[in-house]
Formats: C-alpha cells, structure tokens, sequence
C-alpha cells in the first residue's frame, strides 16, 4: 500500500476507543470546545465480528467470530489512550463513518501501520473485490505470507478462538460474596457518566454495570438537561480509564447493578474525581466498601476548600469550634444513657456530651400491630424495660465510669423545641473510639444524614462499617431472638415489698449491687442484679448533712444543712454509677435499706467521717466499725476540716462527758441448740422455738424425694444457689448453699439448717421441692463475746475440743452481746448457769478479748478474774508461766 505524502492527508489524535479489530474512535485535537471525535474504520480490510448480546434494538443474540476478540484486543493494547497519525475520506452515503489508515505515532515513515499489522498476524482479511486493486499490492503480499503461516483466521485452530460469554449474572449479591473481596481483572468498554462504566469481567467475559462505591458524579441525561458538570466528569474518566486493564473490587449491588472500587495502576479514579470537584462522598455506598473510605472524604475535603467546580459556592454548615475547646481530656464520672455522658474537665467543671452521630435503643412508640397508640405500662422503667438500653448503659459504664478519656467535639447541635444545645463528640477510651465499639455491639444505630450535612461525627463512616457488621452478624438491636428482658422490681416507697425482700438481702452478708442514684450524701439508690431489685439504701453509723428537702404534709422546704452539698458530691464521686459491696443490716419504717457499702474495699461511712462531712452515729457504737468510725472523726476534729471547721474545745469536752456515759447491759437470753463448731471457735446455733417447724420442712423435703427421686446431674449448680444436698453421712437431703464450684464437678457447700460444710460431687444436688426453699436459715453463726481461742493450733483444737463438750446438741441460753456479721454472744448452761465463755478461760483454755464497749465492761472485768485464776493455777495455756508479759506468739497468745 502506497502512504500519502501529502500534509493534507494527514491528522493527528488521540484513540478514544477500539470497537472491533477494524472499527475505532479517534478524538481529534481540539482547536476549543470539546474535542471532535472520529469513527474511523480501517481502508480495505475487514476484521472478525464481535458477539452481540440480544437486546431491545437486536433481537438476534451471535457469537464472536474467530479471532474477533484477539483482533480487537491487539488494537486497543496497542492504540489506546496513545497518539496517532491517520487519514481519512467519507465515501457517499456512508453516514457517520469514515474510512481510512492508522500509523501507531506521529511519523507515517516509521511508525508500524496497523492496517498492515492486522494483516500480517491474521487478525483481518482483505475486503472482498479489493485484491485486485493495485495499490494494495502489498496488503496482497502480506496476507499470502500469513496464509503460508496459517496465522490466525488462516489456523487450523481458528474455532477455538471463539469466546464463551456470561452475558448475565444469576445471583449478584452470591456472586459480590463469592469473591471475598478479592481484586478481579476487567476491561473499562462504557463510560456511561462518571461514576457509572461498563466493565467486562476476566477471565469469564463477563459484562457487567458497576456503580462507583463511595461517590456519585453529576447524571447525563438521554432526554433533557443534564446536570452540571456530567459532560466533564464523563470526559475525565474516558480520559483516563476507557479501555484501560483495571482491576475492580465488588463490593456490593444496587438492584441490578453492581457496586465497587476501580483500581487502575495509577490510582482510585473515585479518589480523583472527588479531588477534581466532579463527584460527592455517598454515605449508603461509602458504607459498602471495604478500604479507601478516609482517602476519599479526605478528597472531597480538599475539593471543598479549594471551591472548584460543583463546589464553587459551597459554604459549610458545621459550627466553628475554637480550638481551646475542640480538644480536651477529661474523666467520666457518668453515663447518662446509651449515648450521653457527664465528665469532669481539668477545671473540675462538669459538663453534659453526647457521642456523635449515634442513636441508643429507643421506646418503641406509634402504632401497634392492631392499630391501637403505644402507651408505657404502669411503672414503666426505660433503662430496664426498652431492649438493649440497659446493655448498652452496662457497656459504657464498665469502660468509662472514673476513667480519663480523649474528647473531640465534631459538632454542637443548637436547641431545638424542648431540646437543649447538644455537644456531639467523639470519645477516645485506651485507643478505642466508645461510639464505633458500641455501634459494632449493636447497641445503637447510625444517624442518617442528607449528603449536604456537614454536622456529623469524624468518625462518621466507620460508624456505618461497624453498623454494617453487627446488622450482618444479627447481635444488638439487630437480632431477631433472644433480645433481653429485665423484670426489675422497685421497694422504693413500698413497704410491703421491702419487706419481701428483706431476709433474702440481710441473709446473704454481702452483695453485689450497682449504685444507680445518689440522693445525698448517705442516701443512695441501688440495684442489686442477683436480685432484680432497686432499694434505697441509708449509709450506717454515720449522720450525714442533708440537703434541702420539702417538708412532711407540704410545709416548706427545709434549707440545706452545711456541708451536705459537699458530701453528696464526695459520695456521688465516689460512688455513682460504680459497681459496690454491701451489707444489709436493717430496714426502717419506710422501707429503706440500711448497711455498709463499699467501694473498691474503700468504706464510705468511714470517708465521709475521715473527711469531715459526716459524723458518727450512736447506732454505730455496737458495730464492728465503731473504733474506725470513732478515730476518723476524732481525727476530722483535730484538723477542723468539714463540719468540725468551728469546733470549740469546749463543745470537745461536752461530747467527751457524753462518751463517757456507761449504757447498761442488756440481758435478753434467748434458748438456743448448738448444732456445729467451727475449727476456729466461732459456732452454728438453732433458736430452741424453730424447732418444730424445722421438723416440717425437713419431713416435707425427705417425703417429696422419697416420692419424686431427682434424676441423678440433672441439677446445674451455681455458685451462691440454695439448693438440695445429699449428706453422705446418713444419704438424707437436706438444705444448702453452694459456696464454691471446683472444675472437677466438686461443689463447695454449706448446709444452712446446721452449719455444717463439706465438699460433694454435682450429682448428689439437686433443686429443692417447691416452697421449701422461702424459709430462712435455721442456723445462725456466732462468735463468743470477749473470748479469744489460741493461734497455736494445737491449743486452738484443744479449746474447740472443751467448748463442744460443753455445749455441742445442747440446749443453751443465749443472749447478743454486740450485733454484727457475725453476731458476738454469751452462752449460759441453764442447768448448771455457767456461763460457757468464762469457763473456757477459767480452765485456761482461751484468753480474754479486749473492748472499749463499757456497756460489757463488768463482763470484762469478770473474765479477768477468771483468767487471773487460770494463770495462778498454771492452767493450760499458762503451765509455762505468764504468756502475755512478752506476748509470745509460740504460747498461743493473739498479736
């Protein structure tokens, strides 16, 4: 073939588009405007058709013909988005198309024509009537030689070159899964606007439309305007990635599109058209992609600022925050619901902040199923009766409550209707994002926003990938079973109901319990899980300042007493919100609980005495805590701090005279069984009255199980259960409380009608018949009063060894002495009146214990003389002479 020599002939652009082996697109270098394009089809050659999928202008669906692909392929590999030179005439008649030849470059002398290439790899064939032309000579020449060679089309071969095409996918959403996230190679053949293409799947050939994930660029419109920007923004990707070999990501489907990521080797174009102003992020498809999400709000960011193209007159919404106040670090001291906290900055101010973007379980509300208005039931509690609110309050205060976290105010939403101004953050505990952790246990859900809304968290998009997780994995308040019900009851203000409760709380010593309000500095409201029950709950031994409070019968308000503000915000800080130790120890008139309770082994009556904002009370006098009490506040008095700011040493000495005046003992002796005795002195008793109706429950038990056998490991024992146990003395059944659980399916229990402990196997337990497991107790334990047994074991068992003699399965007189956990009491041989506590000490087998009770002051000083007896007579513990003038420790005596 001759080459035109001729500068008229020649022009000069850039391949847009190969369509087949002989048929491409040129856009011609423009001279203004957008650049004209060409469709220009190779001179005298004809190459393979490609398949065509049926359609609604092609009602014949065809196969590729040989080599089709191959030729098609073999010009785009070459031409594509490259500089060519090329000639070109329009025949009559012909339409849009021109004809023409195409050189790979700038220079027609040198650079490879691709009519001739086709030609020599077998690729084309020579148009019918058009051999014989002279001036395809060498076309002639060069389609012999790829005979001779059996190149291509001219192969024996030539019906294997014939693709299988998947014109459809069956299932996208199993297909988007299949994939795993994996990259798949595909060809770019369609740029319908810019984040919309036509890809062509590989190695399968598969076509498919994919949306971009993450963006969405202005739409063209086939009738009509379109909108600003389209044309550009589809000129920019054709551009850059028409018929490029890419790499695709599918991510998700959108009807019966597809949505994913387009990698080409030089970047995310997503990334790029976002960065140019010719797209927006897209929430929903942002939250579908499984990178890049930061790279690309990052370049939406950069495009705003910079204000170009759909940007150009953007102005941001979200509030501007100085920086002093956009970043802080400050303690959590509460967790108001699932989605607000206070926390104390670094000036001790408290302030009120909600986690961004973020919605906590909500109360159902509207309509129901029968059309009838949702109203709250009778007592209705949010925290505990609105599903998965209470998770979600449990899982931040676990994490936060009393921990120092990392605040960033992402935006400040103003008052709206009843609502006040909202601080909306996001709040860093130990590297963790709080919103993004709760989000992704499903204990709260996203806010959607329109696409225009700045006012959103900084975090925003993780929180939709976290959303996306826990929606997928069917947990929180995406879960279709097992959601959470909590059957609380509340003994606030009903008396009948906190008597119920009552023995079951004093019984069980101490309790778990979370403290949920603080009233005041000693009043406090609780709930006890093992219980499913809300108390409130009176700090003992201590007065406590009280705040102002409305009068009895509508009177006044009564003014606050000083100091009670600061108490109740040393117990607030202290406690709320806080998981605590109690113990029940009596209940009054109203209702209300009254015991100790401790933080962190940290006892709040005795702080708030040591700290000056409480006193102690004379109810605390007889406790176990008395001395402790007694020396925080003598020594709150020493440093005038709180309450004792204006103490006087003459009001010193008026509460010294009331101190020293002596209460009687009191002598109320009760008779009583002594059923076990512990190895180190303290012992279990029955009170003589209950006898009988121990008798009872005990025939109810054995005659229930004599009838009804338990299945033998039917019964799963838990640890602090009241359950059936098998004594393997005498194989009867009998109550007990299950203290510990071994891992060798061994239970650790305590028989609590007798006292008694031993350790059984989990197949001699079982559940207790109905109504025999309401009773309390039977046994009680007790401490001898003002008696101390030996440390030296041998002395120890000894003594232990006399005292049952005494006093073991006998009828005995009691009398409490000093109430407490246990109780501290004297026993009297009724027969013989011997008090059994002195006679140990007379016979030399026990010391006596000191106290600083002067209401047991005569009962000290009688001890004494008995022990003063004991050691004249070189008794026991003092055959080797007076073992408390050095103390001697290897003598038996208490340190």
């Amino acid at each position: 073939m001759s080459v035109p020599t001729h500068a008229s002939y020649h022009k000069i652009g850039i391949v847009k588009q190969v369509l087949s082996g002989d048929t491409l697109i040129i856009r011609k270098q423009p001279q203004g405007g957008p650049p004209p394009e060409k469709l220009i089809t190779l001179s005298c050659i004809t190459a393979p058709k490609l398949a065509r999928q049926k359609s609604a202008n092609n009602d014949t669906e065809t196969k590729d013909e040989p080599f089709a692909w191959e030729a098609r392929e073999f010009l785009r590999k070459k031409l594509v988005g490259r500089e060519v030179v090329f000639t070109s005439e329009k025949p009559p008649n012909s339409g849009t198309r021109e004809y023409g030849i195409v050189w790979s470059g700038r220079d027609p002398n040198k650079d490879e024509n691709m009519n001739e290439a086709l030609i020599m790899e077998g690729l084309c064939k020579i148009r019918d009537g058009a051999r014989n032309m002279p001036h395809l000579k060498r076309l002639v020449e060069l389609e012999d030689v790829a005979k001779a060679q059996k190149k291509g089309v001219w192969g024996p071969d030539a019906h294997e070159h014939i693709r299988n095409i998947k014109w459809t996918v069956e299932d996208p959403k199993q297909y988007v899964n299949n994939l795993k996230g994996k990259a798949v190679p595909a060809i770019v053949e369609y740029i319908r606007d810019g984040s919309t293409v036509r890809l062509c799947l590989l190695p399968d050939y598969t076509p498919i439309t994919l949306m971009m994930s993450g963006i969405r660029c202005p739409l063209i419109k086939q009738d009509g305007e379109s909108e600003p920007f389209a044309e550009e923004a589809r000129f920019f990707v054709e551009s850059r990635i028409l018929q490029n070999d890419v790499e695709v990501i599918l991510e998700s489907v959108n009807n019966t599109n597809f949505v994913g990521t387009i990698l080409h080797p030089h970047g995310n174009i997503a990334e790029l058209l976002l960065r140019q102003g010719f797209a927006r992020c897209v929430d929903w498809s942002l939250s579908v992609m499984k990178a890049g999400i930061i790279n690309l709000r990052a370049a939406e960011r950069c495009a705003k600022e910079a204000k170009i193209r759909k940007w150009a007159n953007y102005i941001s919404n979200a509030p501007v925050i100085p920086p002093e106040e956009k970043e802080f670090t400050a303690t959590v001291m509460e967790v108001v619901n699932g989605d607000a906290l206070v926390v104390k900055v670094s000036n001790n101010i408290e302030k009120k902040i909600f986690l961004a973007s973020i919605r906590p379980p909500r109360e159902k509300n509207g309509q129901e199923d029968d059309g009838k208005q949702f109203r709250r039931p009778r007592g209705f509690k949010p925290l505990y009766d609105i599903p998965w609110m209470f998770e979600a309050r449990e899982f931040l205060r676990k994490k936060l409550v009393g921990k120092k976290v990392n605040v960033t105010v992402d935006y400040i939403q103003p008052p709206k209707d009843n609502f006040q101004e909202k601080i909306c953050c996001t709040v860093i505990a130990g590297g963790i994002n709080v919103a993004e952790a709760l989000v992704a246990k499903g204990y709260a859900t996203v806010v959607r926003y329109r696409n225009d809304n700045d006012q959103r968290s900084s975090h925003y998009d993780k929180l939709l990938d976290a959303e996306g997780k826990a929606q997928k994995a069917g947990i929180g308040l995406f879960a279709k079973k097992d959601i959470p019900t909590h059957r609380v009851q509340d003994t606030s203000g009903d008396v009948a109901k906190a008597k119920k409760f009552f023995p079951f709380l004093k019984r069980a010593q101490k309790t778990e319990a979370i403290v949920e309000f603080v009233a005041g500095g000693s009043r406090l409201r609780l709930y006890i899980p093992k219980e499913s029950v809300i108390v409130t709950f009176l700090l003992a031994g201590i007065y406590c300042p009280r705040l102002s409070r409305p009068a009895a019968g509508g009177g006044p308000i009564h003014d606050a007493e000083p100091y009670s503000e600061e108490a109740y915000k040393f117990t607030k800080d202290k406690c709320l919100l806080h998981d605590v130790t109690v113990t029940i120890e009596e209940m009054d008139r109203a209702g209300n609980f009254i015991g100790w309770l401790w933080v962190e082994n940290e006892n709040i009556s005795v702080s708030l005495v040591e700290h000056g904002l409480a006193s102690m009370h004379h109810s605390a006098e007889t406790s176990e805590f008395a001395r402790v009490i007694k020396s925080a506040e003598e020594n709150a008095k020493k440093k005038s701090i709180g309450i004792w700011k204006d103490f006087v040493e003459a009001e010193k000495e008026v509460d010294t005279e009331k101190a020293l005046q002596q209460q009687d003992r009191v002598l109320k002796y009760e008779q009583i069984v002594i059923t076990f005795i512990k190895p180190d002195g303290n012992f279990y008793g029955q009170t003589v009255t209950l006898g009988p109706s121990l008798e009872s429950l005990m025939e109810k038990i054995h005659q229930e199980f004599k009838t009804n056998p338990p299945l033998s490991g039917s019964y799963i024992p838990k640890k602090g259960s009241i359950c059936a146990a098998k004594f393997t003395v005498d194989n009867h059944w009998y109550r007990a409380k299950i203290e510990k659980i071994s891992e060798n399916k061994m239970a650790h229990i305590l028989y609590i009608d007798y006292g008694n402990r031993e350790v059984i196997d989990f197949t001699r337990l079982a559940a207790l018949p109905a109504g025999t497991e309401t009773d309390l107790p039977y046994a009680n334990e007790y401490v001898l009063c003002c008696v101390k047994f030996p440390t030296d074991p041998d002395d120890c068992a000894e003594a232990v060894s006399a005292f049952s003699a005494e006093s073991l399965n006998k009828k005995l007189l009691i009398n409490i002495e000093v109430r407490g956990q246990p109780p501290f009491v004297t026993l009297v041989d009724s027969n013989t009146n011997v008090d059994i506590g002195k006679h140990l000490i007379k016979e030399g087998l026990a010391l006596v214990e000191a106290t600083r009770d002067r209401r047991l002051a005569a009962l000290v000083s009688d001890y004494r003389a008995a022990q003063e007896q004991a050691k004249a007579s070189r008794l026991n513990l003092w055959r080797h002479g007076d073992i408390t003038d050095d103390d001697a420790v290897e003598f038996g005596a208490r340190r």
